[in-house]
C-alpha cells in the first residue's frame, strides 16, 4: 500500500484526472506507435476502472467511439460506451457486437488478468485464455490493417501468445512502458495490421 500511495504515476494520475496510473502505459504505446487518430473506433477490453478508455477517448475525440467492457461496474466516462459483463460468455459479446452495429473496429485494447490465485501454471492458464478470447475477438471485428494491444506476462504464455499473433498480423511487437512496474511480469503484445484472411 505504501508504494502505491508514494508511486509517482499515481500521484501525476491523481493530478490529471485519470483513474489509474495504467492510463500512462497506453499513452506511452499509442504516441511511439502511432495507434489512435481521430474518429477511430476502439474497443476497450478489461476497461475498470477506466484509465485507457479515458485515453483513447481523448486520442479519438468526439467522431470517434469507444466502448469499454469490464465485469465490474463502472463510474460512466464522457463519450465511453460501457458494457458490464463477463467477456467469456456469449451474452456480453453478443451486446459488445450490438453496439458497433456491424462497423469494423480500428483497434482492440485489452488488459484483462484473470483473479491471481498464487498458483503459477494455473494464474498463467488463465491468462493465456484471455488473451485468446481478445485475439479472436480481434481478428472477427478489426478491419483489415487494424491493431490489437494485448496484456500477457513473461513466461510460457508470452511465447505461446506471441505464435498465436503472428499468423494474423503484419507485425508483432512487444512493449514494456515505462509506466508498468520494473519488478512486473506483465508485458504487452502489440498487433500491427490485421492480415484479413482470403
Amino acid at each position: 500500500m505504501r508504494e502505491h500511495v508514494s508511486d509517482a504515476y499515481v500521484q501525476r494520475a491523481r493530478r490529471e484526472g485519470y483513474r489509474s496510473r495504467a492510463a500512462y502505459k497506453l499513452q506511452e504505446i499509442a504516441r511511439s506507435d502511432r495507434l489512435m487518430a481521430r474518429g477511430m473506433t476502439v474497443v476497450d477490453l478489461g476497461a475498470a476502472p477506466g484509465g485507457w478508455s479515458q485515453v483513447a477517448a481523448e486520442l479519438v475525440g468526439p467522431t470517434g467511439k469507444v466502448v469499454a467492457v469490464d465485469l465490474l461496474e463502472m463510474v460512466a466516462l464522457r463519450s465511453v460506451v460501457l458494457i458490464q459483463g463477463d467477456f467469456q460468455e456469449v451474452g456480453t459479446l453478443e451486446r459488445l457486437e450490438g453496439e458497433l452495429h456491424g462497423a469494423p473496429v480500428d483497434l482492440v485494447l485489452s488488459d484483462m488478468a484473470p483473479n491471481i490465485s498464487g498458483i503459477g501454471i494455473s494464474d498463467q492458464a488463465r491468462s493465456m485464455h484471455l488473451a485468446e478470447l481478445a485475439l479472436d475477438f480481434a481478428v472477427k471485428c478489426l478491419k483489415p490493417d487494424g491493431n490489437l494491444l494485448v496484456k500477457t506476462f513473461q513466461g510460457v504464455a508470452f511465447g505461446e501468445l506471441r505464435e498465436a499473433l503472428r499468423p494474423h498480423f503484419r507485425q508483432v511487437l512487444t512493449r514494456k512502458p515505462y509506466a508498468s512496474r520494473g519488478r512486473s511480469s506483465e508485458v504487452y503484445l502489440l498487433g500491427k495490421g490485421l492480415i484479413r484472411q482470403a
